[in-house]
């Protein structure tokens, strides 16, 4: 009970005692809003300025809902975007989306409430310590200063010391401990109100990453038919049009030919094997027979033994999974260990593969070079799209000198 309650303090005292320097630092936002404004009448300078200062505001209401959901133990999506083009695509992008006045609308609730709260804070926090400070080292100050942590009470004794010391303490402690975290609790579900799309919104945006997605998926999945056609047509279906004929030609000349006929069998054999190995690795494009023969903990395993980059692998347990969730998992893992094979100049890379909750996690970190380009063929497009046709998520950490990290999360439906 005592580390539950210490680490609700330990949570949410630095957050609050924040809230006074962020209600000031917010206070100045109006003001340069303004003085962009005004710019635009002035000077025309503001056409610039206004955008880059929304822009900058936008970094701050993230910062907050970053810590309002962290305070209320909810994972919540940050909303900046950069903005992109020319100026007046800057102004499409910024007054045209609805989070802008959102950022607007919680100005003055961080003011009027964050200042309070962060005062409040101080107020138990100092309270707190200087009770402390008093009750124990009375002793160490002159009798010409001496320690009065209440009106008209003087310390001069240690009972007195004890008497004046430990009310204050106690109010500043059941401030910390039972008031604090309450109130931290209203700021954030205030601040999320506030900063944080409705339900309709969430719901709509949820909608159009979906059809996103399904569109991406959908056409994915038309180009890798047409490849598999492909792929039959101009390799299977031709090595055996010439199986065939060459048969054809050994049934007529049997009789007479036999050296010849012999020699076409042979050939024959040997088209039909190849066209079994084209045919098998076409399959296995599909769905690898090593998931159906060993599961997916051994097809793990066999992708991170033929890694060319030593390799180390944390294998846990993961149960019984679908097998779309398993064969994304697969051409994932696949996928990204080649990445790190011809791309990273890595010298080892980590795999950990694990369930967390309802999803199936695949994380892999190199040594290598870093700075991903996603735009210049890294394949992280192709395991994005992947994994989007399962609603699942890629998160990519790739700065240049490296390490580089790749997370995917797979729902598991279960």
């Amino acid at each position: 009970m005592v580390r539950a309650i210490w680490g609700g303090v330990r949570r949410t005292a630095p957050t609050m005692l924040l809230m006074g320097p962020s209600a000031v630092v917010t206070a100045l936002f109006p003001f340069a809003l303004l003085l962009a404004a005004l710019s635009i009448v002035a000077g025309g300078i503001g056409l610039v300025f206004l955008p880059l200062v929304l822009v900058v505001l936008r970094l701050w209401t993230d910062t907050h809902r970053t810590l309002a959901g962290h305070l209320l133990g909810r994972k919540v999506r940050r909303r900046f975007e950069p903005v992109r083009g020319g100026v007046f695509s800057w102004w499409r992008g910024v007054f045209g989306d609805p989070t802008t006045w959102r950022d607007l609308a919680w100005l003055p609730v961080q003011v009027v409430v964050g200042l309070p709260l962060g005062l409040l804070t101080a107020l138990a926090l100092g309270l707190g310590l200087a009770s402390l400070a008093g009750t124990l080292f009375w002793w160490a100050l002159p009798d010409s200063d001496p320690v009065q942590l209440l009106p008209g009470v003087t310390i001069g004794d240690w009972g007195t010391a004890v008497v004046s010391g430990v009310p204050v303490l106690l109010v500043s402690g059941a401030l910390l401990v039972f008031v604090l975290p309450s109130l931290a609790r209203w700021w954030a579900a205030l601040t999320l109100a506030v900063l944080d799309r409705s339900d309709a919104e969430q719901l709509e945006e949820r909608v159009e990453v979906l059809t996103s997605s399904r569109a991406g998926a959908l056409a994915a999945h038309g180009a890798e038919l047409r490849r598999i056609e492909r792929d039959l047509h101009d390799g299977v279906q031709a090595r055996l049009v010439s199986i065939a004929l060459r048969l054809g030609i050994v049934r007529q000349t049997m009789g007479s030919e036999p050296e010849v006929a012999a020699k076409l069998l042979g050939e024959a054999t040997e088209g039909v094997e190849a066209a079994m190995t084209e045919l098998r690795t076409i399959v296995r494009a599909i769905y690898p027979p090593i998931l159906a023969d060993r599961g997916l903990a051994g097809a793990v395993r066999s992708l991170v033994a033929d890694c060319p980059v030593p390799a180390h692998l944390d294998l846990d347990e993961t149960g019984e999974l679908p097998a779309a969730v398993e064969t994304a998992a697969y051409f994932v893992l696949a996928e990204a260990l080649t990445n790190v094979a011809k791309h990273s100049g890595a010298k080892s890379v980590d795999v950990r593969v694990h369930a967390a909750g309802e999803r199936l996690v695949v994380d892999v970190t190199d040594d290598g070079r870093g700075g991903v380009d996603e735009a210049g063929g890294s394949g992280v497009v192709g395991i994005r799209r992947r994994v989007a046709a399962l609603d699942g998520v890629v998160t990519v950490t790739s700065p240049v000198g490296g390490p580089s990290r790749i997370v995917v999360e797979l729902p598991c439906g279960r």
